[in-house]
């Protein structure tokens, strides 16, 4: 499904039921935004790894402007707009367009930087916030750096180097990138189940070289000033093996919200929902009660 706003075309879909039986009346579930990460990804990987989740809360996944079906939606995109600001923005017009109310917003890696910006400054919009391995300023980039100066295989060195220059050309570099880096994202990488998930995702370059480059916008930003505005209840979850978003900017964020609740898993790096999915899981609904 697409809604056309802000002069592009946004796709997006919906797992669950919005409304469902409860005895002798109906009852309303809660409508959740998830948020893919990236940029320059889209939002298949999180099915069904998400899709327990709609026991308690509809779902709404949907791609970035220029990225996934967002983009291939709509390929003349200007790619000038491919920023966080843009993004925020396209998630409070998407969830104005559906007619939500405040909705429980989940977001991952740079997704969680997307919902923690759009909770900052949209906060009528949001129930509650759910943070997984995520930065809050481009602090993070160096860290990264760093460490692979220090652990990363020479072919991981090599992968990253396009990656801080902005130099992706092809879907197909991007998914190379992937296949090398997999075993810093997830501690239990299976190479088998990661290329079938890199085959249905849709990689886009464009996207994360002007997040990542010399000049990008992940350099730049810094979210901390404004994370004070945030009062809804909110989770964060980081993995204390975590490479490109260390526990610590975890920890930092949940200094600056006020009320948070941080949750460290002791056997993830970046991707929670392969080393440890079922933990994952059952904090985000015990979360929501």
């Amino acid at each position: 499904m697409f809604a056309t706003l802000r002069d592009t075309r946004i796709y997006f879909d919906i797992e669950g039921s919005g409304l469902v039986q409860d005895g002798a009346r109906m009852r309303e579930r809660p409508a959740a935004l998830v948020v893919h990460g990236g940029p320059g990804g889209d939002h298949s990987g999180f099915k069904p790894a998400m899709s327990v989740l709609t026991e308690q809360m509809q779902l709404v996944y949907f791609d970035h402007r220029g990225q996934g079906r967002s983009g291939l939606a709509d390929p003349d995109a200007d790619p000038a707009r491919f920023t966080l600001d843009e993004n925020v923005a396209d998630m409070e017009a998407l969830r104005g367009y559906l007619g939500l109310g405040p909705v429980v917003s989940i977001g991952t890696s740079y997704g969680g930087m997307v919902a923690m910006a759009h909770a900052a400054r949209h906060p009528g919009a949001v129930s509650h916030l759910v943070l997984i391995v995520t930065a809050a300023h481009g602090g993070f980039i160096p860290r990264a750096q760093a460490f692979l100066r220090e652990r990363g295989t020479p072919e991981q060195q090599r992968v990253c180097e396009t990656l801080w220059a902005g130099g992706f050309r092809t879907q197909d570099e991007l998914r190379h990138y992937y296949e090398v880096m997999g075993p810093l994202y997830a501690r239990r990488y299976d190479p088998v189940a990661a290329a079938a998930g890199r085959e249905r995702a849709i990689h886009t370059a464009e996207p994360i070289n002007r997040a990542f480059g010399p000049s990008g916008f992940l350099r730049q930003f810094d979210l901390r000033p404004e994370l004070s505005r945030i009062t809804v209840p909110t989770l964060i979850l980081a993995g204390r093996h975590d490479w490109i978003c260390p526990v610590e900017f975890s920890e930092e964020i949940h200094r600056l919200i006020p009320g948070s609740r941080l949750v460290i898993f002791e056997e993830s790096s970046h991707s929670i929902r392969v080393d440890e999915p079922e933990a994952m899981l059952r904090a985000i609904r015990e979360f929501m009660g």
